[in-house]
């Protein structure tokens, strides 16, 4: 039994989100676990990094899948990005070892945010960027960065009020880069919780406008309250950048 490893993009604009579902058939594992079905003639069930929502956006998800299937790398590749709807491209395949596992082996994913913040809208990166036209003060929002890094419990900034598990991640880094009217905020951690990278930004979004302080996200980050956090941002403006075994 063969143990692959695939890397993908694709444009979320369209699906349901990552994860399979039973009343749709327009989710990306979806897609992907009936066309692999069909090349491999087995019933496929791939195991991705993590799910991503609805209208989210990845550039480098990762998925494995067991099978007895002949077929080399190469031509799985081939196969895939022939028949694969034209919004979702494999970039890697590999044979991995027989124990790996796509989300139970992740160390450190990196996320990252775009936000068109200018009082002229772009119509050309309208669906891969969340437009803000009052200018964001971007020092305001590093201060409060600050305080989100390191190990914590992000209970403030996950939508689940439901959750069981242990909300503590541990935050690397985030990086604010601005490129002419392109604000992209990076995110490097070992986990993030159900909408905790849009909750974590759109509070950041709202210290950049005046209207919260930097020193309010420790408050935040301390009440272990949703309440206390800012908006959601929205989904067509993440990406899941990276994912490092």
């Amino acid at each position: 039994m063969r143990n692959i490893k695939i890397t993908i993009a694709y444009d979320g604009t369209r699906y349901n989100g990552w994860q399979r579902q039973d009343n749709t058939d327009n989710t990306i594992q979806g897609k992907i676990e009936g066309l692999l079905s069909r090349m491999t003639g087995e019933a496929v069930e791939i195991h991705g990094s993590g799910r991503t929502d609805a209208g989210v956006h990845s550039l480098g998800q990762v998925f494995h899948f067991h099978t007895e299937c002949s077929m080399t790398t190469e031509d799985i590749m081939t196969y895939m990005n022939e028949y694969l709807p034209m919004d979702i491209g494999v970039l890697k395949v590999e044979n991995t070892f027989e124990r790996f596992h796509s989300r139970l082996n992740v160390k450190q994913k990196t996320y990252c945010y775009h936000i068109w913040n200018s009082p002229i809208p772009n119509v050309f990166v309208r669906k891969y960027s969340y437009h803000i036209p009052e200018k964001l003060d971007i020092k305001k929002m590093e201060q409060a960065a600050e305080y989100l890094l390191g190990s914590h419990d992000f209970k403030s900034f996950c939508s689940n009020k439901r959750m069981k598990k242990s909300t503590v991640r541990r935050i690397e880094a985030i990086c604010f880069e601005k490129e002419g009217e392109m604000l992209k905020i990076r995110y490097k951690g070992n986990g993030f919780l159900y909408n905790m990278v849009r909750i974590l930004t759109g509070t950041l979004i709202e210290i950049g406008k005046g209207e919260r302080g930097p020193e309010d996200m420790k408050r935040i980050l301390e009440s272990l309250d949703r309440e206390q956090a800012g908006f959601t941002a929205p989904a067509h403006g993440l990406f899941l950048e990276n994912v490092e075994y």
